[in-house]
């Protein structure tokens, strides 16, 4: 199977995972609860382990060990950074309606912007080498499990019926796909190697300033012990992937 059709199907099923919202129709609020924050453990960890074990040491290997691909790395994280500053785009994962009910539009539009740069990266790391575009597709997929089950609970506590939320959630979602053949069209006249150490600054921003200060406040020592093994778990994953 060629490079195109690795980014696109890789597309077509980032989208698919839209629809995982459509749990929250049937878990108890109690359920997702339990689920919700062991799931944005494993998130950080695989996002932080897809940096550090693969997308860091592929830009080393394709743009040698120079001093641009930490530009890059620190570009991407940056980039992140200026998204929450100013256009409040956080990846909370909590669902009050009073913090979040005016910000459903906004939510949306940031996750097709963050899905549109994830198809974008996930696409150029197929194009340098399958293996690289699987292992970064695993980690976005990762992220975006917790992600869309967040979103979705929030569209419906904003005042959304339960289709529409899903539809837009998938319509979303699908700036992935359109993300990843952005990328394959760039890489006919554009070096696309930077977009490797950049993804990699998203994900450590994500990973480090998002995701573990949802997680490493527990209200116990069991909770802590849970999210500390899931995080572990989503390292381990990408780890045993890299080896």
């Amino acid at each position: 199977m060629n490079v195109f059709f690795w980014i696109l199907l890789s597309g077509i099923a980032m989208s698919l995972i839209a629809l995982v919202g459509s749990l929250t129709l049937v878990l108890k609020q109690s359920s997702l609860d339990k689920i919700l924050l062991p799931l944005v453990a494993f998130a950080a960890g695989s996002l932080i382990g897809g940096a550090t074990f693969h997308m860091i040491p592929a830009a080393v290997d394709r743009m040698g060990n120079s001093t641009s691909v930490y530009v890059w790395v620190v570009a991407g994280f940056l980039s992140f950074l200026f998204l929450e500053q100013f256009l409040h785009w956080h990846h909370s994962h909590k669902t009050s309606r009073e913090e979040r009910e005016p910000l459903t539009f906004l939510i949306l539009i940031a996750d097709g912007l963050h899905n549109f740069i994830g198809g974008l990266f996930v696409g150029a790391s197929f194009i340098i080498d399958i293996r690289l575009g699987i292992s970064a597709w695993l980690a976005a997929a990762a992220h975006e499990v917790p992600q869309e089950l967040g979103d979705f609970a929030v569209l419906l506590h904003g005042g959304w019926r339960k289709l529409q939320a899903l539809l837009f959630n998938l319509l979303s979602g699908m700036t992935f796909l359109v993300g990843g053949l952005v990328a394959y069209a760039m890489s006919a006249t554009l070096n696309v190697d930077f977009l490797i150490p950049f993804a990699a600054g998203n994900f450590l921003y994500i990973g480090a300033a998002d995701l573990i200060p949802e997680i490493k406040a527990g209200r116990n020592f069991r909770t802590n012990i849970v999210h500390f093994v899931s995080f572990s778990l989503g390292l381990a994953l990408l780890l045993s992937l890299r080896l």
